[in-house]
């Protein structure tokens, strides 16, 4: 997780933090969490950067980046995008070849993560960008007048990252 070193008193649990954090994401895609835990290990094939459940569901980590107005790196949220069986093997057999980026099209996916602070953000249209070696892809939404697309197309300030922090704060509070 990236941080910006401006710190911030959090409305929602009253401490002082030493850096705002630029990053947030979700360790697995929205539909493991309708695995049941004792049917996990047979259904699904992993490891950090995609998932396949039931040898027809396919998922990519990749990134949403936002440009942050007031400044200097983006913020971002680390999501799993679903492709087509196709395009998920192309990504597989392209994985470690380098130029990647120049090899590949973007490629149709649907937001299969739930991204707290928005409205519902499962199956936005999205398009991934592979990128070089060692780099996750960029996900890039879908123009329409959803909050994360807005954002995603015009920015967002600092402000409203502490909003974002405040209130992931307050969620991870009532757990």
């Amino acid at each position: 997780m990236s941080n910006y070193t401006e710190d911030y008193l959090c409305n929602y649990c009253g401490k002082y933090h030493d850096e705002l954090p630029m990053s947030y994401g979700s360790p697995v895609p929205e539909y493991y969490y309708d695995v049941p835990t004792d049917e996990q290990e047979s259904r699904i094939e992993m490891n950090e950067d995609m998932y396949i459940i039931d040898d027809k569901y396919f998922f990519v980590r990749g990134c949403i980046e936002i440009p942050v107005v007031d400044g200097e790196e983006p913020f971002i949220w680390d999501v799993w995008v679903s492709l087509s069986e196709m395009n998920f093997d192309k990504t597989i057999d392209y994985w470690e070849v380098r130029g990647r980026e120049q090899e590949l099209e973007p490629m149709f996916g649907w937001l299969s993560t739930s991204i707290p602070c928005y409205p519902e953000t499962i199956d936005l249209k999205t398009m991934v960008h592979t990128r070089s070696v060692g780099m996750r892809p960029y996900i890039e939404l879908e123009p329409t007048e959803h909050l994360l697309a807005i954002e995603q197309r015009e920015g967002i300030t600092i402000e409203r990252i502490k909003q974002i922090a405040e209130e992931l704060c307050n969620e991870e509070e009532q757990k």
